[in-house]
């Protein structure tokens, strides 16, 4: 299956960072801090942009190191309170390893300790409750073509029917079968969900397939007959996006690493405390 991130997104970011001096108050290794504040940066965007439920929902990196832990946020905070220091370290079976006030949601580490586990590339999982991600969540032909940024994910988007809250370990196996080896999922009724190898990468998936997401929402809010473009149409429009058409006059490679680096000088400016 094909990546839709383009090019410059599945390289440049690979080793997007946030430059910095150390904190005082961690105690983590360069490469774990890193990853801190790149995760928190990530929360607090998410709150920017309105994209939280409340404490509910979450987003998780992979720690490098053969432990298998991952960051997730600590349950009961805004998304808007998340900083590099207040993250939980926990194992794949949802137990903290650090000593930590803060519980974590179950269901969070359900859904993505699973994705952890079974994909490598997936060193960052996202998932929100968003009102046009619910919507198109809840439409029995999912994610429609209707416009550039819905093509994006042409033929690149799992989806997962729902089984309640995600409280029971029996779910996992077929969670990660559901999303395969795609980028992205709509968990059916539920929400959206988004895999990276850097928190960038999740994120602007994140970003993208909300938007998409809204856009079909407010396209079908009339009831006026929809506009599809052609099968072929859709695929050539996906492969663009995602740097693998040759046939092109122009390329465009460095569009999503030059929108990253925007939003790392939007939460500079915003939330310069999510580095704490």
């Amino acid at each position: 299956m094909t990546d839709p991130t383009p090019r410059a997104d599945r390289t440049a970011l690979r080793s997007a960072s946030l430059t910095a001096a150390p904190a005082t108050t961690l105690t983590a290794s360069d490469e774990e801090l890193r990853l801190r504040r790149e995760l928190a940066a990530v929360y607090r965007l998410v709150a920017h942009f309105r994209m939280t439920d409340l404490i509910f929902t979450h987003i998780s990196v992979r720690l490098p190191g053969p432990e298998h832990h991952f960051l997730i946020n600590p349950y009961g905070l805004l998304f808007e309170e998340i900083t590099a220091s207040n993250l939980v370290r926990i194992d794949l079976d949802g137990n903290p390893v650090e000593e930590t006030p803060h519980p974590v949601n179950p269901a969070g580490f359900v859904i993505h300790s699973a994705i952890h586990a079974a994909r490598a590339d997936a060193h960052c999982v996202l998932h929100t409750h968003t009102r046009a991600g619910c919507a198109v969540a809840a439409q029995e032909d999912g994610l429609l073509p209707l416009n550039q940024i819905s093509m994006e994910f042409y033929g690149r988007l799992g989806y997962h029917d729902y089984e309640g809250v995600a409280l029971n370990l029996a779910e996992q196996r077929r969670l990660v079968a559901d999303l395969g080896d795609h980028p992205a999922m709509i968990l059916r009724n539920h929400g959206l969900l988004t895999v990276g190898e850097t928190p960038a990468q999740a994120f602007l998936r994140m970003y993208y397939l909300d938007k998409a997401c809204e856009i079909q929402a407010t396209a079908t809010a009339g009831g006026a007959k929809l506009v599809i473009p052609a099968p072929d149409v859709c695929e050539l429009t996906a492969r663009q996006l995602a740097g693998e058409d040759q046939g092109s006059d122009f390329q465009d490679d460095g569009a999503y690493d030059l929108a990253w680096s925007a939003l790392l000088r939007l939460v500079e400016r915003i939330a310069p405390d999510y580095r704490d």
